[in-house]
């Protein structure tokens, strides 16, 4: 019985959060509102709400639960808790465990410059953090280019008491060996200096000290250091050359970009940090009922923390509530946040950037899910099955001589891997080496479960050849499953490599193994997907003989 819409002339008509929830209780979208009964009524008005997945999530809802709030900003934050806590199927959710690369230098004698990730506050030892970087290539760049113009230590700290001579790194000038006094703390502390502006993003002071450098080196007659000073300085006027968007000195900047399709929503995150990019990522929502507004409001109070939230946030517009979202974000953490929604001017350049980004990246997603989908159409022709494989799980054991049997289980989801998905069992009933035994036992733990809650894949891969797929056909037999198709994969003499492999496919009733070219995008899909359940089984596998190895003695005092 789905929920009654004449029933909201009974709904409070104050601030508070709302949770739709289907017939067996559970929680499908959870939102706030100003107005409780206009807001839910909205989603019952004809004509409909625009949004793809409103229809589905009314034609779901049983019961609709309210809680009132005294204000908007108690609904706003009481929304993101409710969120966080039933993960509802058709809100955004964001992971808040992510920590970024920032590189520091640290509070020393003789300063270094290293990469770390911070959650929460850095300890006092890091000094200065230059950052975040959202990508490790990138901060690793950075850290190579910085050092190739100003030469600091890269040892550690015991290295640096301990040493009674230099390193090689000295012998190729790319460090002044401060571990054997080698320079002065003065000199020391100009190159800490102008590292430290580098990373700011002062490069233009950077580059003049640069072609000083290479003068007074070439009147010193050091023509091999003028030459590094000239490579250097091109290097750097590469980079200014490229740099097309500058943010207002002094000030760290989020730059955010929407772009919806039918079926998802992507957002953009460019961040600009000490004057320039460092950085950008973005986040994939599918089949959600939220408005762009929402979308938003939900990203900015889930997704920014004490670490990671900057004094401007540039938005593509000016949302409804921006005075209460700023004041949410500057309480969290401890600085005023201001949040734009600029129409002209560089600003707006910057959104545009964004959004051009996310549009991209969005028809990227939506070419790659089409690609995908064509090869599992493929798929599902070639081998015969009788449904489309959406979901495909992988079973694999492995063991050494017998000992510590370990099983994985790999799940692909429209192509690609569902890391939630994934299982590992412990071999216990089957005997030592009987591979058949430990395939057969794994198979009707896992489907004897999951025929509880009918939560089938639609295709089974089995590592191995006819005796396994047979053997994968007997305990669906055993079970009462109809609804799954099942195939046997078999390894090229036995290789688990990805190189250009000849494999063999045998399908229920053929005799003879179906053998797809080497090149084919359906053999690398069915390989990798066998590959990681080869990889996870023989990690489990190696853990659990690591752990029976190295037992202490009074932890199996049979010994």
């Amino acid at each position: 019985m789905t929920f009654d819409p004449s029933t909201l002339l009974f709904y409070p008509i104050l601030p508070g959060v709302y949770l739709m929830k289907n017939a067996e209780g559970r929680v499908l979208y959870v939102g706030k509102a100003k107005n409780l009964r206009a807001r839910l009524k909205q989603y019952y008005t004809h004509p409909p709400d625009e949004r793809k997945m409103v229809p589905y999530l009314t034609s779901q809802i049983e019961t609709i639960d309210t809680i009132v709030t005294l204000t908007e900003k108690d609904a706003l934050l009481l929304e993101n808790t409710l969120i966080k806590k039933h993960r509802p199927k058709y809100n955004i959710l964001l992971k808040d465990d992510k920590t970024y690369i920032s590189l520091a230098l640290t509070r020393h004698e003789w300063p270094r410059l290293k990469l770390v990730r911070c959650k929460g506050k850095p300890p006092k030892e890091l000094g200065a953090l230059f950052g975040p970087y959202t990508n490790a290539g990138s901060a690793r760049q950075m850290v190579d280019r910085a050092l190739s113009l100003y030469p600091l230590r890269q040892c550690s700290d015991a290295e640096l008491n301990n040493r009674e001579r230099p390193c090689l790194l000295y012998d190729i000038k790319r460090c002044l060996a401060p571990c054997v006094k080698k320079v002065s703390q003065e000199t020391y502390r100009d190159l800490v200096d102008g590292i430290s502006r580098f990373l700011r993003g002062q490069n233009k002071e950077v580059l003049r000290d640069l072609k000083d450098k290479m003068a007074t080196a070439a009147q010193e007659l050091r023509f091999e250091d003028a030459e590094r000073y000239f490579r250097e300085s091109k290097q750097l006027e590469a980079s200014l050359e490229k740099q097309h968007v500058e943010n207002i000195p002094g000030k760290d900047c989020d730059v955010l970009g929407l772009h919806s399709q039918e079926d998802g929503t992507l957002i953009v995150r460019l961040l600009f940090r000490e004057g320039k990019m460092t950085g950008s990522e973005h986040f994939s929502f599918h089949e959600i009922a939220s408005s762009e507004t929402e979308i938003f409001e939900s990203f900015l109070v889930q997704h920014y923390t004490k670490d990671n939230c900057p004094e401007e946030i540039l938005l593509p517009r000016a949302l409804p509530d921006m005075a209460l979202l700023e004041e949410v974000l500057s309480e969290r953490v401890c600085k005023k946040v201001l949040l734009i929604g600029p129409e002209q001017g560089k600003k707006s350049a910057l959104v545009a950037m964004a959004a051009q980004n996310a549009k991209s990246l969005s028809l990227r997603e939506q070419e790659s899910k089409s690609l995908r989908e064509k090869t599992l159409l493929a798929l599902q022709d070639a081998l015969k099955l009788t449904r489309f494989p959406k979901r495909i799980e992988c079973f694999d054991i492995s063991h050494l001589a017998g000992s510590d049997p370990m099983a994985s289980l790999a799940c692909f989801i429209d192509g690609e891997k569902a890391p939630s998905k994934k299982r590992l069992f412990k071999i216990k009933g089957a005997a030592q080496g009987d591979d058949y035994g430990a395939m057969k036992e794994v198979l009707e733990r896992h489907f004897a479960k999951q025929k509880e809650t009918a939560d089938f894949c639609d295709l089974l891969i089995v590592d191995g050849g006819k005796g396994h797929l047979r053997l994968a056909m007997e305990v669906f037999e055993q079970l009462g499953i109809a609804s799954i198709d099942v195939i046997a994969l078999t390894k090229e003499g036995a290789r688990h490599d990805k190189g250009l492999t000849q494999e063999k496919i045998f399908i229920p009733h053929q005799k003879e193994p179906i053998m797809i070219p080497s090149r084919s995008p359906l053999l690398f899909l069915l390989q990798r997907i066998r590959d990681e359940a080869h990889r996870t089984a023989i990690g489990a596998h190696r853990k659990s003989r690591g752990k029976r190895i190295f037992k202490k003695p009074l932890q199996n005092p049979f010994c």
